[in-house]
Formats: structure tokens, sequence, C-alpha cells
């Protein structure tokens, strides 16, 4: 067990680091090619692909070349069985914060992400 939820780490890990430095390759390793990108903070709702989805982020200026903070952490990963799993994870990007369920599955023994589907929160300023 302690394998799997190291791998799953490690492939969480490949995902913020891809998001942080917009890297379409890294990116590319971590979802499964038929991956599905979802949020329902969109009118209408938005969904892409990942044909559609890896224009996007390498399209955008790197969160790590702005010099942002980064803010991801890892709040819950179960494991439903040997091939799949859930993530519950948190990220920023520019002023806004993220809460991400990220599903996966395990084929060819690695792990990739099959489905993000995510919340958008405005970061909060000012004091505590």
């Amino acid at each position: 067990m302690s394998d799997a939820l190291n791998a799953l780490q490690s492939a969480i890990s490949d995902y913020f680091d891809a998001l942080y430095q917009c890297d379409t390759d890294l990116l590319q390793k971590v979802f499964h090619p038929k991956a599905v990108y979802a949020t329902a903070d969109e009118t209408p709702l938005l969904h892409r692909t990942m044909a559609e989805y890896v224009p996007v982020v390498a399209a955008r200026v790197s969160p790590a070349s702005r010099g942002e903070e980064r803010r991801d952490a890892i709040d819950d990963i179960q494991l439903a069985g040997d091939n799949t799993a859930f993530a519950r994870v948190r990220c920023s990007i520019g002023d806004s914060d993220f809460v991400d369920f990220l599903t996966f599955v395990r084929e060819d023994d690695r792990w990739q992400i099959m489905s993000k589907i995510f919340q958008i929160k405005p970061r909060q300023t000012g004091g505590a």
C-alpha cells in the first residue's frame, strides 16, 4: 500500500511542477491521454479534453517565471484498489486558489490523472 501512496505522491508532485512551470511535456506525462478537465465555476460548464487543455497551459506565462509563491498541498489520497485512486489537492495560479479533485488510474504500472474537476477560489487579501 505504501508503494502505491509513494507513487501517487510522486505523480501529484509532477502535476504541481507541471502547472507551476507550464511544462506541457510533464503535464502530458502525468495526465492520461483520455483525461477529462472540468469545472462548474464557469458558465457554461467548462469541459476540455487533453488536446484542448495542453495548449491552454502552453500559452500561459508560468507562475515560476513570475516568481509566484508555491501553495501546493495534498489534502487527501484514497486508494479504491490496485488501479484506482482519488486525491484532493490545492494549488494557486495568479490571484486564484484551486481545489482539485483528481482521479487516478494505474496502467502499465504508472499512475496517471484520468479526471481533474476543480473549484476556483479567488484569493483573500488582507490581514488575518
